[in-house]
């Protein structure tokens, strides 16, 4: 079967909400299967379904650095932010290249459904709080870049395009 191919910003995919998941079955965990494929193919610790050209609701997160399982994600939202803010740096296969420091909420809880259907409810802190809320921001059509200010975000574009531009000419 052939591999998932990674959209990369400009794709109108990754501005528009996914759709809920109504039933798990063998479809969606065949998908969860090729979507972790892609994911450590392309050296990702994270990926939504949207960045793989499928607007649904679908995320999977696998943090090498960190104490924590793999997760597949069906339907995943975010149900309790801490006031209290973190930074840390972010990037995303979907803007390949360049990386920014993101402000977020340090702490979340975030309930889904995994990949038999079956309830979770992860509480999370540190890289996999930020890992989680960066892959179902990009459910609702949300990039890390948006988190930025316009001159941050401009300066991090410009250097994107000059990096593609390198890349096309090599």
């Amino acid at each position: 079967m052939e591999r998932l191919k990674i959209e990369l910003l400009g794709a109108p995919i990754l501005r528009q909400r996914a759709a809920d998941v109504d039933v798990v079955d063998d479809e969606v965990r065949d998908l969860v299967r090729r979507m972790f494929d892609a994911m450590y193919a392309a050296n990702g610790q994270g990926l939504a379904a949207p960045q793989v050209g499928i607007p649904r609701r679908i995320v999977v997160l696998d943090l090498p650095h960190e104490d924590t399982p793999s997760y597949a994600l069906v339907n995943p939202r975010v149900v309790e932010r801490a006031e209290e803010r973190a930074r840390g740096e972010e990037g995303c296969l979907s803007i390949p290249g360049v990386t920014e420091i993101v402000e977020r909420p340090a702490r979340v809880v975030v309930e889904a459904v995994d990949a038999d259907g079956a309830p979770l409810r992860i509480e999370a802190d540190g890289e996999l709080a930020r890992c989680l809320q960066h892959e179902i921001d990009h459910l609702d059509g949300i990039l890390y870049i948006d988190h930025l200010s316009p001159l941050k975000r401009k300066m991090l574009l410009a250097r994107y395009r000059k990096q593609q531009t390198r890349t096309v000419d090599a």
